[in-house]
């Protein structure tokens, strides 16, 4: 395990505000009433920075102190119809404030949020509340009616933005006694969903721990984020990768700019009209930046973090040509928490880098006997960290190699230590007993001139086992036989022959799930 630099702990502690005595005295404070929570991170930005506006949205401003004042107000609210310290609370909502107000309003009662993914499909999403024993759940009114199909009683808080910036939770009344959570509650950490890519998601929690600290570190040092920045959040707040920047901006008392709907053109308008120092994104999402009519300037933003799946083809690579050195590029999951980061300078170098592995992250490659790999050898990659969940809410877990837990990829480590992550392990595709990995072949297609996306994956076959097939969306140009002749022979200069794709789908567009992942089972 790497130790921490002494210069760079004194550096990124300075740069976020670690130093700062009145800092330190506010976040003692708010966490005396509220505990380790996200309420005590917004409670002590309210402390410091009352004026400072927290939130941008569709409605309009609001900031910290009237934020802290409206969460309390929300959560006795939520104590009259019924929610109590330690009961699981569904929240669906898109990303607004109101996201915010209900969060921080369960973390102040002591009670469980559970993230629900607004686009589940009503089954999925009736399972999941059956699953993990919700009574109450906070929504907006055009998704309550999903909700109607569960066989048990669900409560439900209208949590709709509406349009003016006195608006307050509906049915809730303005001011109730309220009483602080317990202190010591141990049982009400957030229950974050998977992706649900292959099938139900899981719901995983994870605790709060003196062992993160190095992790979240680790981010800090690798990422120049500032305290007091402007950070505008396009990534779904209900997924692990958007959450975990919501906290980060008000750990750092950030401005953080949200819209219910991503529109690129709106977040390329928001970066300009705020001068954003940060965006927080998944690829897809840069994707359509880079692909719009009117280029964005950008020109203020230090950071743009991309995480949720991996960075498709030479994204990184265009990027970095229009708007700067300025792409870092998370890798992770949401049992293990963040392993690795590549910097723009890995990503100018190799744009399919997974980066460095952050401080306290220990990293194996191993075969299918868990036998370690040498350096450069692809294997499966297991995680050591203090980031690990506490499992699933089923009672599942990660498969586990002793300490070490598995995050379902392939990849390897270079002899200097950088990650290169060449996709799931069920992505893989044997095609006459050739291993093949979808994404070598997905870059070989990103620099094809017609190719605007790409998605690759196996088809069973009676004489290969599986043959490759190449899902394509055009960037212009009519799909047929001599688009498949000239994309063929551009594929033969850079790919073995086992690698290449005997089978070519032209499609509109791919079909993804919100965080930017492909869905593949779809394609196959």
């Amino acid at each position: 395990m790497l130790l921490m630099d002494p210069l760079n702990l004194l550096s990124t502690a300075h740069r976020t505000g670690a130093l700062d005595p009145t800092r330190l005295a506010s976040l003692g404070a708010a966490a005396a009433a509220w505990g380790p929570t996200t309420a005590a991170a917004y409670g002590a930005a309210a402390l410091r920075h009352p004026r400072r506006t927290a939130i941008i949205d569709d409605v309009g401003e609001i900031t910290y102190f009237q934020l802290d004042v409206r969460t309390t107000r929300v959560a006795g609210g939520l104590r009259s119809v019924g929610v109590r310290a330690g009961q699981s609370v569904g929240l669906m909502c898109r990303n607004h404030r109101g996201f915010v107000e209900a969060n921080v309003a369960l973390a102040k009662l002591g009670a469980r949020p559970l993230y629900l993914n607004p686009m589940l499909p009503t089954s999925q999403l009736v399972a999941v509340i059956e699953r993990e024993c919700v009574q109450t759940v906070i929504v907006e009114h055009d998704l309550a009616h999903q909700l109607l199909e569960c066989e048990q009683p669900v409560t439900t808080v209208s949590c709709d933005p509406g349009e003016s910036e006195s608006w307050s939770f509906p049915a809730l009344p303005k001011w109730r006694p309220f009483v602080p959570r317990p202190r010591l509650m141990t049982n009400d950490q957030p229950i974050v969903l998977t992706s649900g890519t292959t099938g139900a998601p899981k719901g995983t929690r994870r605790s709060a721990g003196v062992a993160a600290l190095s992790g979240v570190y680790g981010v800090l040092e690798a990422v120049p984020v500032a305290e007091g920045d402007v950070s505008v959040i396009a990534a779904p707040l209900f997924h692990a990768w958007g959450l975990s920047q919501l906290l980060l901006g008000a750990t750092l008392a950030h401005t953080v700019v949200l819209r219910s709907t991503f529109d690129p053109a709106v977040v390329a308008a928001d970066v300009d009209r705020h001068h954003a120092d940060v965006l927080i994104a998944v690829p897809v999402m840069l994707q359509r930046i880079l692909h719009l009519e009117t280029p964005a300037e950008l020109s203020s933003l230090r950071i743009v973090a991309s995480s949720g799946s991996a960075l498709p083809g030479e994204l990184a690579t265009r990027w970095i040509e229009r708007h700067g050195s300025n792409l870092y590029s998370l890798y992770g999951s949401t049992e293990v928490g963040q392993v690795s980061i590549a910097s723009p300078q890995q990503l100018s170098n190799d744009p399919a880098s997974g980066g460095s592995l952050l401080r306290g992250i220990e990293v194996r490659i191993v075969d299918e006997d868990g036998t370690d790999l040498a350096p450069g050898e692809v294997g499966q990659i297991m995680v050591k960290s203090g980031m690990h969940f506490d499992g699933y809410t089923d009672g599942g877990n990660k498969e586990m190699l002793g300490d070490y837990m598995s995050i379902g990829d392939l990849g390897s480590l270079s002899v200097d230590g950088e990650l290169r992550v060449l996709g799931r392990v069920d992505d893989m595709i044997v095609t006459g007993g050739e291993n093949v990995f979808p994404s070598n072949i997905e870059r070989a297609l990103a620099q094809c001139p017609e190719v605007a996306e790409s998605a690759v994956v196996g088809v069973a076959n009676d004489e290969f086992g599986q043959i490759i097939r190449a899902v394509i969306v055009l960037r212009s140009g009519r799909p047929g036989a001599k688009m498949t002749v000239r994309i063929k022979e551009q594929l033969r200069e850079v790919l073995v022959r086992h690698e290449l794709p005997r089978d070519f789908v032209y499609v509109d567009a791919l079909p993804r799930n919100d965080a930017g992942k492909v869905l593949r089972r779809q394609l196959s």
